[in-house]
């Protein structure tokens, strides 16, 4: 190893550093610091967790978590109770408040990476990307799990949605041209002024995808859930199913729906796991095979 790789690392990581602010008093303009704003990360993709697991989730000292987890307390951002299988053992959660609070961190995160990335030309905006996903491979301590990103639709994703579902769902359950064109109506129907999509790519390759539609004033539909086979188990479609809950309960919806079919066994269990309850089911005809229809509901 040589000093300039050394001092290139270090000079990278003050410029990042930097670039994100991490070294403000507060991240975001917010009042709290970049290791307050992952505890709210963590648990707000969690319903609720027990103290010890997100202590060692972040890598962080009992009492520090301790002292975050009492000022989010003091600020009616959380609630923590003991567990009722082991009363050693405290789980937090948060309230409604901490889910606001996050939620308006989430979105300014975001804007915030949208402007760096506008400033960039789209092929820079890739090599940007795969760059980061290279570090985070190489450094990610031999977990063995590929890194993805979630980012919005852009040019050209909405047509790979039609293909990767009629491709896939051909190959996998014999689906036919037929369910590939239901989709591409479904995907030509959108309107982003109302409804909102997110992509996951893992080392800069689309391998997922999922869209939260306006039904009405009240009700969102939970649309066009994906994960390519090559990236199932990583998380991508629990996180997925996550995006689109956030988002639907920040625009104010009550309750979401969604279609699907009783084979797609993952899917169903990533639902199942997310509070949704089937509702009914029916008889149907794919390409001459029969299938089970399904809606599932829940509650925002």
């Amino acid at each position: 190893m040589t000093e300039a790789r050394v001092s290139e690392v270090r000079a990278f990581n003050r410029f990042y550093t930097k670039v994100i602010g991490a070294l403000q008093a507060g991240m975001l303009d917010s009042p709290y610091s970049l290791t307050e704003v992952r505890v709210l990360f963590e648990l707000a993709h969690a319903e609720r967790m027990e103290t010890g697991e997100l202590r060692g989730l972040l890598g962080l000292d009992a009492g520090y978590l301790s002292r975050i987890l009492a000022r989010f307390e003091g600020d009616g951002l959380v609630l923590r109770e003991r567990s009722a299988s082991d009363a050693r053992k405290h789980l937090v959660a948060l309230t409604e408040a901490g889910a606001g609070v996050f939620a308006a961190l989430d979105r300014r995160s975001s804007e915030e990476i949208r402007a760096l990335l506008d400033g960039l030309p789209e092929a820079d905006q890739e090599q940007l990307v795969a760059g980061m996903a290279t570090i985070r491979r190489l450094l990610g301590g031999g977990q063995g799990r590929a890194p993805y990103v979630i980012r919005p639709p852009r040019a050209g994703d909405l047509g790979w949605v039609a293909f990767r579902h009629g491709a896939l769902y051909a190959a996998e359950y014999g689906w036919g041209v037929e369910f590939e064109q239901l989709v591409a109506r479904i995907v030509g129907g959108l309107d982003f002024s109302r409804d909102a999509g997110w992509i996951a790519e893992v080392d800069g390759e689309r391998a997922g995808c999922v869209f939260c539609v306006r039904q009405d004033d009240t009700t969102a539909k939970l649309r066009m859930l994906l994960v390519e086979p090559s990236a199932r188990g990583l998380g991508i479609g629990r996180r997925l199913v996550d995006e689109c809950l956030r988002h639907a309960r920040a625009e104010g919806f009550k309750r979401i729906e969604l279609w699907t079919r009783d084979c797609l066994d993952s899917a169903r269990r990533i639902y199942q796991a997310a509070g949704f309850e089937l509702d009914s089911e029916e008889k149907g005809v794919e390409n001459g095979i029969e299938v089970i229809e399904q809606m599932w509901s829940r509650d925002l």
